[in-house]
């Protein structure tokens, strides 16, 4: 069982996205330079808009594959879900290296935070691109071309 969500996110001249150990999408229309994680603002959805199905699969012992785009460029983060998680935050979605989960947290143990994204990704958001990420939550481990496959399959587009 697979679920997956498309959050389109708005870039911003103060996107920084050095972080060590999180990165973060908010529906919030700025960001300060200190908010060092926030990769992109404006979000169409936050946790609280993700389908009941997402929520289920990722309250499991999940796998969640976050896949970052714009323009033509895309980076794949992985992690995974919790029992612990909440998920009821209508602000923000959050990303996080360790095992810390608080209301916003929708993937653990990530691969990446902020610092380590593709830094042309990063490049477009600070000239205030727009883009999208793509979640992911399965109970099996994904390689790269199925998390593109399942991906496309949902939401048409070409990932050339």
């Amino acid at each position: 069982m697979i679920a997956v969500e498309r959050i389109k996110i708005k870039g911003h001249h103060n996107i920084r996205a050095l972080h060590k150990t999180t990165f973060e999408v908010t529906k919030d229309d700025y960001v300060t330079e200190r908010g060092d994680c926030i990769i992109g603002i404006m979000a169409d959805k936050s946790i609280n808009d993700l389908s009941d199905e997402f929520k289920k699969i990722a309250k499991g012992d999940s796998f969640i594959y976050a896949v970052i785009r714009v323009k033509n460029l895309f980076d794949i983060i992985r992690g995974k879900g919790s029992s612990k998680f909440i998920l009821n935050d209508d602000r923000k979605l959050v990303f996080r290296r360790s095992n810390f989960v608080e209301k916003s947290t929708v993937m653990i143990f990530a691969d990446k935070a902020a610092k380590d994204i593709n830094r042309n990704i990063i490049d477009y958001l600070k000239q205030g691109e727009e883009g999208e990420v793509y979640l992911l939550a399965s109970y099996n481990s994904l390689k790269d071309e199925e998390i593109f496959r399942v991906i496309s399959n949902f939401y048409p587009i070409s990932f050339a």
